[in-house]
């Protein structure tokens, strides 16, 4: 089962981590000033990570390939790592899929 990892960063904002069963790493936020607003996000993947829509797929100027999670207002909760190939990206938005909606918090402040 998947978990959603929060940590505080160098800089002093929270953020979190979404986990895989084996421990990899299949999307991260961005940077935010309250944990409030770092767990908010986390909710804001378990409610959207269902809606392929919500996954936008693009390719790095060097050629691969990596995806973002937008919430419904479109702002962007999550980022992939990057993939070799356009497959891997799919297993990544897979995983995503089947790992966020019952992940649990590991709050590691």
């Amino acid at each position: 089962m998947g978990k959603f990892v929060v940590k505080t960063r160098k800089d002093g904002e929270f953020q979190f981590n979404l986990k895989a069963g084996n421990g990899q790493v299949i999307l991260s936020s961005e940077g935010y000033k309250t944990k409030a607003n770092c767990l908010n996000g986390v909710e804001s993947v378990k409610r959207n990570a269902q809606d392929n829509d919500k996954f936008d797929r693009k390719t790095s100027t060097n050629g691969k390939h990596y995806f973002s999670l937008k919430a419904t207002n479109g702002q962007v909760i999550g980022t992939s790592e990057m993939y070799e190939s356009a497959s891997g990206m799919e297993n990544g938005i897979e995983s995503v899929k089947s790992n966020a909606p019952d992940a649990t918090i590991e709050d590691l402040d």
